[in-house]
């Protein structure tokens, strides 16, 4: 099994917007486009809405049956380890493994030993796309090599599970302080081949700040730099290490990242290479300006989750402390808000690109919010479905218009 050249991780918190996300990859397709769709769910999520990785295969199958979407299309277990996989294995044919809990640690001394010698090619003038250096190869060892063997552990558990190709693998590097090298990139690229893993994606740490529902902060020029040379590595991967044709990188978090896409894109039709790209929450907040926009019911059901995630910021934010950058200050007061007519609250949420009425930090309050609208049960379900028309269009106005189109079609 391998994923095509473009894949997008679309996630659907509530299940309730697969025919709206694939409206917008037959659109995508109408204008000369292809992507594999992809919807992700990581186990935290799963807890926190009460959901399960069998509703959310069900809730992607019934959307596939529902529109006769005839593209590939995989179910993905986010973000799992060996800790939490098991849930997920009947139901999911993609496996984002994610090893952050090892970064750092340390391995015996002979495996580190065996990995030093394995990877000293690379020091070889021109054996990378990259140079490579002895430091380079040691702070691989000293800080990713056991998340590597730990990343080896969980694949082979997976495939022990699962019919032979019937499943791809991302590995997911993306948490940890500060972002890789790309010559560490190319060494812990070494110890993935040595540990047998094909890979499909690979999601690394990119420079800059990849923030819940906002675009990207920091240094375009840094972001693409390192894209582009982290893109060739793999290219270099596939035919140096023997990693899997297709393989590429993967930008986690990718969503509302507006200023990073046509760059994305030029990059990549350039080197002939692909991406996927991650961009679960924006389907959720889309629902919320549906509503708002809807006005009635769905405005006040709008309000009435602002109101409660204002109250509870804290125990919201927590899960996610180190993608959110809220400032209390800015948030308006729920009094405030309480007043907003539909178009006020739709501007305040809505992020268009280059968004001037947009509000950040109550836009990324409501992005961790969801957990207010999973304890309304069949209200909010029932309120989307009364609202179908203005969900479902900013649901695929959104994905297509200002996340696929420019990253796929430029």
């Amino acid at each position: 099994m391998q994923l095509s050249r473009f894949s997008i991780g679309t996630g659907d918190r509530f299940g309730l917007e697969g025919e709206a996300q694939i409206a917008a990859f037959e659109e995508l397709r109408a204008h000369g486009g292809e992507a594999d769709i992809v919807w992700n769910k990581s186990n935290r999520e799963h807890l926190i809405i009460g959901s399960s990785p069998a509703d959310q295969a069900a809730r992607a199958a019934a959307a596939i049956q529902r529109t006769g979407w005839d593209g590939p299309w995989f179910v993905d277990a986010d973000h799992i380890s060996l800790k939490t996989v098991d849930w997920f294995l009947p139901h999911c044919n993609f496996f984002t493994i994610d090893v952050a809990e090892t970064i750092g640690k340390k391995v015996s001394a002979a495996a580190r030993a065996a990995y030093l010698e394995h990877a000293r090619f690379l020091l070889d003038e021109g054996a990378a796309s990259v140079a490579v250096s002895q430091l380079d190869i040691e702070t691989v060892a000293d800080k990713f090599l056991a998340a590597v063997q730990e990343a080896g552990t969980t694949y082979r558990y997976i495939a022990a599970k699962k019919p032979k190709n019937s499943f791809v693998v991302e590995l997911s590097m993306d948490e940890t302080d500060i972002p890789q090298t790309p010559a560490q990139v190319a060494a812990i690229l070494v110890a993935v081949a040595a540990e047998d893993i094909p890979l499909a994606t690979f999601a690394p740490r990119f420079p800059g700040k990849f923030l819940k529902g906002i675009d990207y902060v920091g240094d375009v020029a840094a972001f693409l730099s390192a894209f582009e040379a982290e893109t060739k590595i793999v290219l270099w991967a596939v035919d140096r290490l023997g990693l899997p044709k297709g393989f590429k990188l993967s930008v986690h978090t990718g969503s509302d990242k507006f200023r990073l896409y046509r760059g994305i894109h030029e990059i990549v039709a350039r080197l002939g290479a692909g991406v996927h790209l991650k961009t679960a929450g924006t389907t959720w907040l889309e629902e919320i300006v549906g509503l708002a926009e809807a006005g009635g019911d769905g405005l006040a059901l709008a309000k009435r989750v602002y109101q409660a995630a204002y109250a509870r910021i804290d125990e919201l934010v927590a899960p996610y402390a180190n993608v959110v950058e809220i400032d209390k200050a800015r948030l308006p007061r729920p009094e405030e808000v309480a007043a907003w007519d539909s178009a006020t609250f739709v501007q305040a949420l809505r992020h268009e690109p280059g968004s001037s009425t947009m509000q950040p930090d109550m836009r990324q309050l409501m992005h961790v919010g969801f957990k207010i609208v999973a304890e309304m049960g069949r209200e909010f379900s029932d309120t989307v479905l009364q609202h179908r028309g203005s969900v479902a269009r900013n649901v695929q106005r959104n994905l297509y218009e200002r996340h696929l189109r420019p990253l796929i079609l430029g």
